[in-house]
């Protein structure tokens, strides 16, 4: 059964084009190659693929720039594939629409489960008022949250948190976006801020909130909402 989903990767390097090639084709994606931020964008407008799997490091144009523009008015996943992994770098692309990212050289497998989980997510939450992970049962039409069929009461901020969380799940989401989007531009610096929400939200949803399954933290750049 195929996949019927077509990747763009943008790429100036024949090797990572060719693993690319043979992984992607032999899991059913449609595979498009563009060498070049020029072609890359051309590709992208003309093709419209369901994800762009975009190098940082393109010959012609920063791949950051080339982020940006693709986001001015594509929607669908943008997974960066970089040797730009500095955690500057990723912030500045998860700021500016990545979804996701992955360092040189990376796992095969692990690519393709990042790719798995961005097109899923393609599903909007409009779509999908009702979510559910593990024991918890989020209804975004009621506001109402249950935990083994147990209302559980958060604040406000808590279920803004959640609703921001869920909504993008999969994806890594910055410290300075969820601060901005929960509580506004003025608490973008307030990270310690941002934790000690986290860390209440943990205790209410996860099993062991030690261990969390679900609220992942992504060291040094933000967090991301795992319900695989």
């Amino acid at each position: 059964m195929s996949n019927q989903a077509a990747i763009l990767i943008i790429d100036d390097e024949v090797q990572i084009r060719k693993l690319l090639e043979i992984t992607l084709e032999s899991n059913d994606y449609k595979t498009i190659f563009a060498v070049n931020a020029k072609e890359g964008l051309m590709m992208a407008a003309n093709n419209q693929p369901d994800l762009i799997i975009l190098d940082l490091g393109l010959p012609d144009e920063d791949g950051q720039v080339v982020l940006k523009r693709l986001r001015e008015w594509y929607k669908n996943p943008i997974i960066i594939l970089t040797v730009k992994n500095t955690e500057t770098e990723i912030v500045k692309a998860l700021d500016s629409g990545a979804n996701d990212y992955l360092s040189k050289p990376f796992r095969t497998q692990e690519l393709l489960a990042r790719i798995r989980t961005a097109l899923r997510n393609l599903v909007q939450l409009e779509n999908e008022p009702i979510v559910n992970f593990g024991d918890i049962s989020v209804d975004f039409t009621s506001r109402i949250i249950k935990k083994k069929k147990e209302i559980v009461k958060l604040t406000t901020t808590e279920y803004n948190l959640l609703l921001i969380l869920v909504k993008n799940k999969g994806r890594v989401l910055t410290h300075q976006y969820l601060l901005k989007e929960v509580w506004g531009n003025n608490y973008s610096d307030q990270t310690q801020y941002l934790r000690v929400f986290v860390a209440q939200l943990r205790k209410k949803i996860e099993v062991d909130p030690n261990r969390p399954k679900f609220i992942i933290t992504e060291s040094g750049v933000g967090y991301r909402f795992n319900i695989d």
